[in-house]
């Protein structure tokens, strides 16, 4: 009998992103601001789009909640990996483990259904502006995000199942900064066949279907700017989608150069700077991306700027 099944691992040792300590202080500092800045944009985000009544449009709900989904997801992965970067032990318990794959797997998924939800939503508003209103009802965005939210709990609970019925009894060394499904398949010592099998459904369903979405949805725009007679028609149709554009392109393309390409059971370097960029940096660059390319957004930001400013100034006089 088998006696090393028996034994199931409760801690797992993360590689973190490297043993330098001088190196791993600059990183501390470096992503401690990149996070301040996630948190400070995307909150800044939710609260222009709640409080500006000329903003409460499908395109602004949408980008609200994506905001939302950045924070919580940045927040799921990066508070932790900036206190290991001046931890002497990078540990988490498996549980935590399990718990923080879920929460990271459910916002990447919802991120990822509501970026081709956007898309949607410009294709009505491009290629159908006559019926944009009755095509993208208030009831309607309300049942798209909560599809998309519980679409994406299902299928990280589905993995997180697969995960529980795994035994963990040899290496406990996880070579990443934090808990992801392809890791801990790896690391276990039962048969992973059935779940790799699930995860390479789900996975690939939610990126596929989004991605494919998100294409023809951007075929049909094109051809309905195109048809566009007027220069600056062409300008305004395009910019009201560039955005979207823009962000949907830098949350796939480092996502398709990680995860697809041959098997390997290194986790390279590469893979490690291409995560970071997707988990990290991504969140941050959404909603400065939306304040600097879309007027509407930009008009709000410094209106607000100037009312502070003016706020400052009589408080200032006040104390004078």
């Amino acid at each position: 009998m088998d006696h090393r099944n028996k034994t199931q691992l409760t801690m797992f040792v993360l590689s973190g992103l490297t043993d330098d300590a001088t190196l791993a202080l600059f990183l501390f500092v470096f992503f401690l601001h990149i996070y301040i800045l996630t948190v400070v944009g995307n909150v800044g985000i939710i609260v222009i789009v709640y409080k500006t009544s000329t903003l409460h449009t499908p395109m602004y709900y949408f980008l609200s909640y994506l905001s939302v989904v950045d924070l919580f997801y940045s927040s799921t992965l990066t508070p932790k990996m900036i206190a290991d970067l001046i931890s002497i032990k990078k540990v988490i318990t498996f549980h935590g483990c399990v718990l923080q794959f879920f929460i990271y797997a459910t916002l990447s998924g919802a991120e990822v259904l509501l970026l081709s939800i956007m898309s949607y939503d410009r294709y009505a508003a491009i290629c159908h502006p006559l019926h944009y209103v009755s095509i993208m009802t208030k009831k309607k965005c309300f049942h798209l995000v909560i599809l998309a939210y519980c679409l994406s709990i299902l299928q990280s609970a589905a993995q997180i199942a697969c995960v529980y019925t795994l035994q963990y009894c040899a290496s406990n060394l996880i070579d990443h900064y934090y808990c992801d499904i392809l890791p801990l398949l790896k690391l276990s010592c039962s048969d992973t066949f059935i779940c790799d099998m699930v995860t390479a459904y789900l996975v690939g369903s939610f990126w596929a279907g989004s991605l494919t979405t998100i294409m023809v949805s951007y075929i049909f725009i094109l051809f309905a700017i195109l048809r566009i007679r007027s220069t600056s028609g062409r300008q305004k149709a395009f910019s009201t989608c560039s955005s979207h554009l823009i962000c949907s392109s830098i949350f796939y393309i480092p996502v398709f150069l990680t995860y697809i390409r041959p098997p390997s059971d290194a986790f390279k370097k590469q893979d490690m700077f291409l995560s970071i960029f997707y988990s990290v940096i991504t969140p941050m660059l959404n909603p400065l991306i939306y304040s600097l390319r879309n007027q509407e957004v930009k008009k709000v930001i410094v209106r607000v700027a100037y009312s502070f400013r003016h706020v400052k100034r009589r408080l200032l006089a006040m104390k004078d």
